[in-house]
């Protein structure tokens, strides 16, 4: 014991600065990979319930750890993810462009001796850094593997009778912490739930902009808000609870949530009001329609702004569950009274953004804050 504390404290501040350096930047690189990876999943329909369920999750693990930091959840499998990503493009940018001389020596003489070469050269490169990809993701993918090829290895994997369980074995340990069909479950059953909240209000409002009648119109508006504003209350914190427990009947148990808004009534009004604001900033983004070809990158201020938030909500839901007893009626009264203009400004907003959005009042039933991160009349 004491040789170990001695080992540690002879480590030079400069190695120790340079460790926190590494895993900072090791950890940026895979949350960089998470949101690309999320962004990517959300413009597809039905798989964009694995991202609502992603978020759902992250939330979850802070309300049960009560800490920000276990929220990010796979790390160094997006690490990985995104350093094969990397690396993959690197090692195909030389094929790439012999490729493109091959076409330029066709188009100058076709069937020339050099377009001849070319081809024959892009054909053994195209084999030669395939196998080596192939072998260097097996091996694991770490950033070394594809620097050196290990021949030796290779070869004593070829003739080793276990080669294909060790390769079944490394996919379930890669994808252990993150069971995908879980994930999508979790996902399609939170969308559920946020939806029966979310479906009558968003209902009224889209009927009262299809009404002639001022009056009427504006009356059935009114309803819809209000009836919009009781939701957006209550949603973020029960998708929560429901994916701290899995299950679905914690989106009808309103007085368990007021239970939780009592014992932390402070921190559910900061994570009410992070929730809020960083969803509108995501209708501006539905003004213009986003060509197919490029809808997943405007998804990615969709995800930076998002999971934040649900951060935040596991943290204020987290806090609850730690405290026993109730906050005083002042701070409770306090939060009560700050939420109301938070949440008439959001419905107001979100009400005015059916004469902004491409899709008009359609666009009502695109909930980003409660539902999956993208907009869903855009796939």
């Amino acid at each position: 014991m004491l040789a170990a504390d001695e080992e540690i404290a002879q480590v030079s501040p400069g190695k120790r600065f340079f460790g926190w350096c590494r895993r900072v930047a090791r950890n940026l690189f895979g949350f960089a990979t998470l949101v690309v990876c999320l962004a990517l999943v959300s413009v597809v329909p039905i798989l964009n319930l694995l991202s609502l369920g992603f978020l759902l999750e992250a939330s979850a693990r802070v309300a049960r750890g009560g800490k920000i930091r276990h929220g990010f959840l796979g790390l160094s499998q997006f690490t990985r993810i995104g350093t094969i990503a990397l690396f993959v493009w690197l090692w195909t940018l030389p094929v790439r462009l012999v490729h493109d001389f091959w076409q330029d020596a066709e188009l100058i003489e076709a069937g020339s001796q050099q377009a001849d070469q070319l081809r024959i050269f892009l054909a053994f490169s195209i084999m030669a850094v395939g196998y080596h990809l192939i072998w260097a993701i097996l091996r694991g993918g770490r950033w070394w593997h594809f620097l050196w090829p290990a021949p030796v290895r290779f070869g004593k994997w070829l003739i080793s009778d276990q080669r294909f369980s060790r390769i079944s074995d490394s996919v379930k340990q890669f994808f252990g912490s993150l069971p995908i069909l879980d994930l999508w479950i979790l996902g399609a059953k939170g969308f559920a739930g946020a939806a029966i909240w979310l479906a009558i209000p968003t209902l009224l409002l889209i009927a009262a902009g299809g009404i002639k009648n001022p009056g009427p119109s504006l009356l059935v508006s009114l309803l819809g808000g209000i009836l919009l504003g009781i939701a957006v209350m209550y949603v973020p914190f029960l998708q929560t609870r429901f994916a701290v427990t899995r299950r679905f009947s914690e989106f009808f148990l309103v007085r368990e949530a007021r239970n939780l808004f009592r014992r932390a009534p402070l921190a559910f009004w900061l994570a009410l009001f992070v929730t809020l604001l960083f969803a509108l900033p995501l209708y501006l983004l539905k003004i213009e329609l986003t060509p197919n070809e490029v809808a997943w990158l405007p998804n990615l201020l969709f995800v930076l702004f998002i999971y934040p938030a649900r951060l935040v909500v596991g943290w204020a839901v987290s806090r609850s569950l730690r405290c026993e007893e109730k906050r005083i009626w002042v701070y409770r009264w306090v939060a009560r009274l700050a939420a109301i203009p938070v949440v008439a400004a959001y419905v107001f907003l979100v009400w005015l953004t059916q004469y902004l959005s491409w899709h008009g009042s359609y666009s009502l039933m695109e909930q980003h804050a409660f539902l999956v991160p993208a907009p869903l009349l855009g796939l």
